[in-house]
């Protein structure tokens, strides 16, 4: 049995594409490709010839490389070597001859549980079609499609969007992004494969009374997982979450498959699946579930082989500094945490940094992608230096860096060695994770993480803290205190939402047991196990702390500066928010809102609303595009050598309207 969920088109062998055509249905039909489950059809209206084509899907993927070749009769060569100027022709001139478009097929469940059919036409992310182009567009197009069929137009980015509120729905019938797939049943948040079997829990109790038993050769399904959720082989969501939420940080850094499949009750009642061994695959346009007609003989994941290396950290006497003074090197001595908003500091405060050279990465057939850059940041034809000052200067004008103290692991080793039952609580552990000893390291590390919450801090270790984070400061307000391991933030282990934050400290006394939070969140079960597995020694972790003044936030949430559903799009980052702190993002609390932003020809459009009926104002969403772009340029210099490599930002938008930036890490792909 095959649960096909998602499915592609097959091949024509043929280029079937017509002139001037009025379109029925069949002929939709016999010209398209599928896509997200969607039959799909491109479409160019030739406005000096009045006339329209409608593409073979197959024989004709892209718009301007039809335009170019069989309709002005240029080589290939010559239009690479122009590439720009030619999308530039075709999708941003207000005079264009040419209008591109995709004609989707969509089917809808009405009240009456009768199926209603209808078209959707939109263009491309980038078009800046102005709303006399876009009126026009949809008249040209409904006048040739079969009209028993309704016809909707979908604006492409915000600015369409803003275009069309001027113009009559009755004229123009359109919608939105996230009202055309808000609630789709099946969407792929993590590319992957596995073989296993198939866990379905209908709440959160069933998933708690069988959690023990979860092993890696399992498939988790349930509403929504829970953030502690262990090593798997696969996740299925049947409720809508973000691509951004922890459980999919989690899916993506363990590199196994994650979709949501809001049907999926359905199929395992249909077809027995619970307990069933099945083969789950999850494509960018494809989701599948295979029963297998008996128990697979698997081999334990690569991640059973995946081993971490960490720096050795340096637990010599170090002092508690203000976040400000630390860089990307002090991650041995004050987590990669720390680290990472210490060099935030240092690029926003220095700007020699270059944040232009992920645009300065090939893009056949394009040598790089330097004049989009310099149009987003309004510059003509600069040179190298003066883009990578004028990047400098965007970003330090953006966003801020926060402000606070972090802990080193000295003060952690400190506290580690004043007790001799934490000394022996440790050495416990350690031998139990030497003799693999699985049955009973919970309840050691339950045992462990008890005493360090309870055993006194000493007075030198108090001191430090205190002269840092003086009583007069912690007594104004309320306090964050965060975590900042050496075993978290890095490529290939994230540790998203694995060790503790505090959000709600006031006072001195309150701080000292935050900090022991903290640090006795380095030894949770949770934590010991998954470093355990990837071959992270409990002898090489610490755990540094970050205390900083909590800022009331007007709106919160996460950018990855990526696709995370399609990995070749180099164009656009994704990003949620919701009004308050990251954290509602992030754990899953509440459905945040979600936005694209192509950051290299610009625009951006919703993706969801999330617990929200409205979406942001305009001036708001203009404001996230330049969050965007800075995320963008910041990847040039956190990436290291490979630009490519996208970051996940925490930020938030403060009260006053600022952005700040609370974390910068590696995003897992």
């Amino acid at each position: 049995m095959t649960a096909q969920l998602l499915t592609g088109a097959a091949e024509p062998t043929t280029d079937r594409t017509v002139v001037g055509e009025n379109l029925s249905l069949p002929l939709f039909r016999s010209l398209s490709g599928v896509l997200a489950g969607h039959p799909y059809l491109k479409v160019v209206v030739d406005r000096a010839e009045h006339t329209w084509h409608l593409l073979d899907t197959a024989a004709h993927p892209f718009h301007v490389d039809y335009i170019a070749t069989r309709v002005l009769g240029m080589e290939l060569t010559a239009l690479d070597a122009d590439l720009d100027a030619f999308n530039a022709s075709v999708y941003m001139d207000p005079g264009r001859r040419f209008l591109l478009g995709v004609l989707s097929l969509h089917t809808e469940q009405e009240a009456d549980s009768r199926e209603r059919t209808f078209l959707v036409l939109e263009t491309t992310e980038a078009d800046t079609m102005h709303g006399e182009l876009l009126d026009s567009f949809y008249e040209f197009v409904r006048a040739r499609v079969d009209g028993r069929l309704p016809l909707l137009l979908k604006p492409a980015n915000h600015g369409q969007e803003e275009a069309l509120a001027a113009i009559s729905e009755l004229r123009v019938p359109r919608i939105l992004s996230h009202e055309l797939f808000g609630s789709r049943a099946r969407t792929p948040l993590n590319v992957g494969e596995a073989t296993g079997r198939l866990r379905f829990f209908r709440t959160r109790e069933e998933y708690a009374a069988a959690e023990a038993g979860l092993g890696w050769a399992d498939i988790v399904a349930m509403p929504c997982l829970p953030d502690d959720v262990p090593r798997v082989a696969g996740f299925l969501n049947t409720a809508p979450i973000t691509p951004l939420s922890h459980t999919n940080v989690l899916a993506s850094g363990w590199g196994i498959p994650n979709a949501i499949v809001r049907d999926l009750p359905q199929l395992v009642e249909k077809d027995g699946l619970d307990g069933a061994w099945v083969r789950y695959r999850v494509r960018e346009d494809e989701i599948s579930l295979e029963r297998l007609d008996h128990e697979p003989t698997l081999r334990a994941p690569a991640w059973h082989q995946q081993r971490i290396r960490l720096e050795p950290p340096l637990l010599e006497d170090a002092p508690v500094l203000a976040l400000h003074r630390l860089r990307s090197t002090d991650r041995d001595r004050y987590g990669t945490k720390a680290a990472n908003l210490g060099e935030l500091h240092h690029v926003l405060d220095s700007r020699t940094a270059d944040l232009s050279a992920f645009y300065g990465r090939p893009r056949p057939p394009r040598a790089d992608l330097y004049g989009h850059l310099a149009a987003r940041l309004g510059l003509s034809a600069p040179t190298a230096g003066e883009l990578r000052t004028r990047a400098a200067e965007f970003v330090a004008g953006a966003v801020d860096a926060p402000e606070g103290v972090a802990l080193p692991f000295a003060l952690q080793q400190r506290f580690l060695a004043s007790s001799p039952a934490l000394q022996q609580g440790i050495g416990k552990l350690k031998m139990a994770l030497e003799l693999d000893a699985t049955d009973v390291l919970d309840s050691l590390c339950l045992q462990l993480q008890n005493l360090i919450r309870h055993t006194p801090v000493p007075e030198a270790v108090s001191r430090q803290i205190g002269q840092a984070f003086p009583a007069a400061a912690a007594s104004r307000g309320r306090l964050v205190v965060r975590s900042s391991s050496n075993a978290e933030d890095l490529p290939g282990f994230s540790a998203a939402g694995v060790y503790d934050s505090v959000v709600t400290v006031r006072g001195t006394g309150e701080l000292l047991d935050a900090v022991r939070q903290v640090w006795a969140s380095l030894v949770s079960p949770r934590s010991v196990r998954l470093r355990h597995q990837v071959g992270i020694s409990l002898d090489d972790t610490y755990m540094g702390v970050i205390i900083q003044e909590y800022v009331p936030a007007s709106l919160g949430g996460v950018l990855v500066t990526c696709n995370p559903t399609r990995r070749e799009d180099f164009r656009n980052v994704y990003l949620n928010c919701s009004p308050g702190s990251p954290e509602q993002v992030v754990d899953g609390s509440v459905l945040p809102q979600q936005y694209l932003y192509n950051t290299v020809e610009g625009g951006g459009r919703t993706v969801a609303l999330g617990s929200w009926g409205d979406g942001l104002p305009a001036a708001t969403r203009a404001r996230l595009a330049d969050l965007s772009l800075t995320g963008r340029l910041l990847q040039s210099h956190f990436s290291g050598a490979d630009v490519d490599r996208p970051l996940d930002i925490e930020w938030l938008m403060t009260e006053r309207g600022d952005f700040r930036l609370v974390q910068i890490r590696p995003y897992a792909l």
